[in-house]
Formats: C-alpha cells, sequence, structure tokens
C-alpha cells in the first residue's frame, strides 16, 4: 500500500486560521511541509494570531476561494489533497440559513470540485451529529436516517454526510467526527470554547470553576461525560487517516475513553499546582433538550488505519496544554519561545496563588 506524501503535493487547508485548522498546519510543518494554501474567514475575532508563527505559500478569505473555484480558475489544478475543516462551529447559532450556506452547500462546492480534480478530499463532520446517541455512536455499519442531532450546528453537518453517502461518494472521501477537541489556538472560539480554556480562565480570576448541575436522576452532578481528545492527537490521527489511501468514509475521532467534567477540573487545577474548588450551577434551561451527557467514540474502525499515534492520556495533555500555552499565552509554533514554567511559578505569573 503506498502512503499519501505530503513533502510532495500541494495541500489546501479550509478553517486553516481556525482551531484545529492551523494546528494542523502547524503539525504539517513540523514534517517540513509548507507548500500550503490557507483559506478561512478572518472576520472581526483574533484568530488571525494563529497563523503568525506558521509557514505556508498563500492564504485566501474563504469566499474568494470558492469564487475562483467555480470559475474553473487553473491556479488550483495541482492541488492534490483538500482538508476542509471551515466551518461555523456554534453548536448555539439559530441562523439555518446560514449553516446551510456555510457548512453544507460550501462543502458540497468543494468536495465535488476535489473529486473532479483527483484531489483526496478530507473534512470535519462531527460527533454532534449523533444527537443524544440513541441510536448508537459507531462508525461502523452507520445507519445515517437514525440520527437525529440536537442542534442546526449537528444538523448542517449530518446533511453533508447523508448527501455524500446517497450520491455515492461517501466511501471515496474521508469524513472525521471529530469529539470533544481540546488545546492550543481555541482562544478565539468564544463561548465554544473548551472547558479547560474557560476553566483556565475561571480559576484564575476567581479560584474556582463553575459546572453545570446534572437534570438527569442517572447522572450526579459533574460526572456528565465527555469523550476529550487532545487537539494534537486529533490532527496526528487526521494526517494519518489522510496519508492512508485506503482510508475511505466516515471515522470517529476521540480518545475512546469518557471521562467526566470533574475528572477534566481536577486535572486543570493539578496542573496549576492547586487543590480543586468546583461550584455547580443551573443549567440554562434552553440548553437542557439539547445537551449530551455521555460521548465516547468507537474507535474499532479508526484502529484499523491508525496505528502510528498514540493518544496522550487526559492528565498529560491538560498538563502540556495549561503549562506550555495558557499560562505563557502561547500559540502553537510558539513553543520555542522560553523554557516550561514550573507549575506554581506559571499559575503566580498568570495571576497568583
Amino acid at each position: 500500500m503506498n502512503v499519501f506524501d505530503f513533502t510532495q503535493s500541494r495541500i489546501l487547508v479550509t478553517g486553516g486560521a481556525g482551531f484545529i485548522g492551523s494546528a494542523l498546519v502547524w503539525d504539517l510543518n513540523q514534517r517540513g511541509v509548507d507548500d500550503i494554501i490557507v483559506a478561512d474567514f478572518l472576520g472581526q475575532d483574533e484568530k488571525w494570531k494563529n497563523l503568525v508563527p506558521l509557514r505556508f505559500n498563500d492564504y485566501l478569505e474563504g469566499d474568494d476561494l470558492i469564487r475562483r473555484i467555480e470559475a474553473g480558475d487553473p491556479a488550483f489544478n495541482d492541488i492534490e489533497l483538500v482538508f476542509h475543516l471551515g466551518a461555523c462551529s456554534a453548536t448555539t447559532e439559530r441562523d439555518a440559513a446560514y449553516l446551510i450556506r456555510n457548512n453544507f452547500e460550501y462543502t458540497k462546492t468543494l468536495a465535488k470540485w476535489a473529486l473532479a480534480h483527483d484531489a483526496r478530499f478530507v473534512y470535519a463532520s462531527s460527533a454532534a451529529t449523533y444527537g443524544d446517541g440513541a441510536a448508537g455512536m459507531s462508525d461502523l455499519e452507520i445507519d445515517l436516517g437514525a440520527f437525529r442531532p440536537l442542534n442546526m450546528y449537528g444538523y448542517s453537518k449530518h446533511l453533508f454526510d447523508v448527501y455524500a453517502a446517497r450520491h455515492g461518494f461517501l466511501d471515496g472521501i474521508v469524513g472525521l467526527k471529530y469529539f470533544n477537541v481540546y488545546g492550543p489556538n481555541e482562544d478565539h472560539k468564544g463561548e465554544m470554547r473548551s472547558l479547560v480554556h474557560k476553566a483556565y480562565r475561571q480559576i484564575v480570576d476567581t479560584g474556582s470553576v463553575r459546572l453545570f448541575k446534572s437534570h438527569r436522576p442517572d447522572y450526579r452532578d459533574g460526572e456528565q461525560m465527555r469523550d476529550f481528545l487532545y487537539v494534537k492527537d486529533a490532527v496526528g490521527l487526521t494526517l494519518e487517516l489522510a496519508e492512508t489511501p485506503t482510508a475511505g468514509g466516515l471515522f470517529n475521532v476521540g480518545s475512546g475513553r469518557a471521562h467526566t467534567w470533574i475528572e477534566l477540573a481536577t486535572a486543570i487545577f493539578e496542573a496549576l499546582d492547586r487543590p480543586p474548588k468546583i461550584e455547580f450551577i443551573e443549567m440554562p434551561e434552553a440548553l437542557r433538550g439539547k445537551y449530551q451527557y455521555f460521548t465516547r467514540a468507537d474507535l474499532t474502525k479508526l484502529r484499523g488505519y491508525c496505528k502510528n499515534v498514540e493518544l496522550t492520556p487526559l492528565k498529560d495533555a491538560v498538563a502540556d496544554y495549561v503549562r506550555n500555552y495558557l499560562v505563557p499565552g502561547r500559540h502553537l509554533g510558539d513553543e520555542v519561545a522560553e523554557p516550561t514554567p514550573e507549575p506554581a511559578v506559571a499559575a503566580a505569573s498568570a495571576g497568583g496563588i
């Protein structure tokens, strides 16, 4: 089996200034790859800062990219690999028309173009397509019609999965059902930031972390469970699937383990060398019917293709994120700026113990 050679390929990364997209470009740079076109919608937030330490050949706004592709611009004809990671990922977004245009129609156009130009197409689906998990969370023998996403974001992702399957090309592309990814370069995501990022800020400012109470009798407060995946592992798995020509269809991309919110919060306190202090608050009414109480990726299919990526244990990943990125305020690519601080010193510099 031949392996896709990134060093000999021209690569397009949409959402390349975003969280997972910029981490992917960083990982490619680590491998000596910089023949990359980055596309995104920079807007008015500060995700442009994710691009500053990275190496790539060109940047395009997302609407310019799609316009030029639809016009048949030959400048893109030598692209051999497309990572389509750009999307509106806000689970609270209520403008359904916007999500259809941005997440569904854009993906259809780019996928059709990639297939017509014999370029490998790897795109971000989402674990949000599974809904509450009543139909399972397995990527083996998937019955897409059984899934009931709980929010419009999840449905916009689900629509493309279904479209690709119905039009017979899903097995010729790679769809990534990312679970709860966290790590460096998510600063710009606002309320969609991971709990690690939010909790770090809360701990520095108040000394404690606030978690939602449970509104189901089978889960105690803070014992709602998620499959948390470090972004460095997420992009490592993504690249291994991309470079394996026989990999096709939908893949769960997670850690394969479910941890409670309390376990995650405790790991953050440990990274800062502080005793845990957790408060439980009421979950907003608007979220209660859309809240996932348990997620865990079934990695059976993924493990059949990804044999070279060792996943980072939760405590180690959280410690790396907190101590090497959040405390010193670094982005991926800034790692050599200064030595890693000791936990107590780092916490003091970030707001005091």
